[in-house]
């Protein structure tokens, strides 16, 4: 981990905290640090700074910490994604969270398997777990806010209007002849489809409330790669 996120609970005093766990074995087994070393560390939606290692031992490790710098600027990117195939999901979520993406919404579509609702990756805790994995890779604080939607018609008509309102609204559509816009200085909801893409009838969903289809070029890219690579495009 390039950052030691840190959480209310973990704070014995204002300016002290005591870690253990996976957190404990990462500073002694990957970073090797001894006594009187200092870190990068953060706290959970708040600010970036240095822990310097006060206490070290088999079941805790204990650090001053001093909070200097905010975290690094979100991308302004709502991303609407078909839910992906379970064994792919932790590394979609880690790596939009490292991304710097904040608003994610898992929705269903004609393509997504009804199987992949009942994977225990969807667990509130594994969102979580996987969202800090990103955030501790990429130096960042601030979780991202991922939400479920498992009727798809009734979040397009109903929801989607309202969330896109002000961005620049994108559907990611191999067939598109319109390419995919590069370097945005404006907020953007991206829907990016399942495994196949989204079918017709979804696509004219999409549109009918303000989404322009876009293209990235001829080849067809597993999601785990279209979501960087739509996020290094766009910005």
């Amino acid at each position: 981990m390039n950052l030691i996120l840190l959480f209310d609970d973990d704070f014995i005093s204002d300016s002290r905290v005591r870690l253990a766990g996976r957190r404990l074995q990462h500073v002694r087994d990957v970073h090797r640090a001894t006594t009187g070393e200092s870190l990068v560390v953060g706290v959970s939606n708040g600010r970036v700074g240095r822990g310097t290692i006060t206490h070290l031992a088999d079941d805790a490790i204990e650090m001053d910490v001093v909070l200097d710098r905010d975290p690094p600027t979100p991308l302004p990117l709502t991303l609407i994604l078909a839910l992906p195939r379970p064994k792919v999901l932790n590394r979609v979520i880690a790596g939009a969270a490292s991304l710097g993406i904040k608003r994610i919404v898992l929705l269903n579509a004609w393509r997504v398997e009804k199987s992949y609702w009942s994977s225990p990756r969807l667990a509130p805790e594994n969102l979580r777990t996987q969202s800090i994995l990103g955030l501790e890779q990429a130096r960042d604080t601030v979780l991202p806010s991922i939400e479920l939607r498992r009727l798809f018609r009734p979040f397009v008509e109903d929801e989607l209007p309202s969330m896109a309102r002000g961005t620049r609204a994108l559907v990611a559509h191999p067939p598109a002849t319109e390419e995919c816009p590069r370097n945005l200085r404006e907020p953007v909801t991206l829907a990016i489809g399942p495994e196949g893409g989204f079918i017709d009838a979804e696509i004219a969903s999409l549109e009918r409330i303000g989404f322009a289809p876009v293209s990235i070029g001829e080849r067809i890219l597993r999601v785990e790669t279209a979501v960087p690579f739509l996020a290094a495009r766009l910005y």
